[in-house]
This record gives structure tokens, sequence and C-alpha cells, in this order.
């Protein structure tokens, strides 16, 4: 077995993204695209590590000026415009948007420029 790196404490980071991911209705799939995502980009691990533990965002990444805690509002500001509410009812899964939260931080990573538009324009149905 040499050669093999046994890191106990990804693999529970990993089954708790899982858990999060069943409890907000994500896919198992979808779940795996975003560890892969946190596991190349060690900032954005840490950040879900702190989110796990802490249960709010550490804030330290950010890009093109956004934070996390700036993702997550734009995930509720989102899901506000297409429910039409106004304010977020007791049917809002905010689990879901804070897993978008990181989504969206990974987006903004592969291609800041596009995303960082895409966040600043207007507030349109189809904008995200």
């Amino acid at each position: 077995m040499a050669g093999i790196i046994y890191e106990a404490n990804r693999i529970k980071v990993y089954e708790k993204l899982m858990e999060l991911c069943e409890y907000a209705g994500e896919s198992e799939s979808w779940g795996d695209r975003l560890w892969e995502g946190m596991l190349t980009d060690g900032q954005l691990y840490d950040e879900f590590v702190y989110y796990l533990k802490k249960g709010f965002f550490q804030d330290k990444m950010k890009l093109e000026g956004y934070s996390m805690t700036d993702l997550y509002f734009l995930q509720m500001e989102k899901y506000n415009r297409l429910h039409d509410t106004g304010k977020n009812t007791a049917d809002c899964k905010k689990t879901d948007m804070v897993l978008r939260a990181f989504e969206a931080m990974l987006h903004l990573k592969e291609d800041p420029q596009t995303w960082s538009r895409r966040f600043g324009e207007g507030r349109g149905m189809d904008r995200m």
C-alpha cells in the first residue's frame, strides 16, 4: 500500500458535504463536482471547513470584490426574485444557497470577468 495517502479529515468533510447536498436536494454528482472544485482550490476548501465548524463564512477569500457572504446574498436575492416573495419564506433552503455560494465562487475563479459581470448586472429574472 505504498503511495496511498489516507486523510480522514478530508473524508469527513466530503461526507458532510454529501449530507448537506442531500438535505438541500442536490444530487450526489452535483456535490462531487463541487467537491472536485474544492480539492483543486485550497482556499475554498478551507473556507468550507471553516463554515462546517462555525456555521458562517470566514470571508478570507475574495475574488473580483466578492466574498462568500456576498455570493450567499446574491443567491438569496436570486431565490427571492424567482419565488417573487421579496423575502425568504419558511420553505427557503438556506443550505442550498450556502452550497450554491461555494459553486458561485468556483465559477468566479474559473472565469472572473464573465461571472463578476453576471453578478453585477441588473436584477432581471434570467441573469444567473
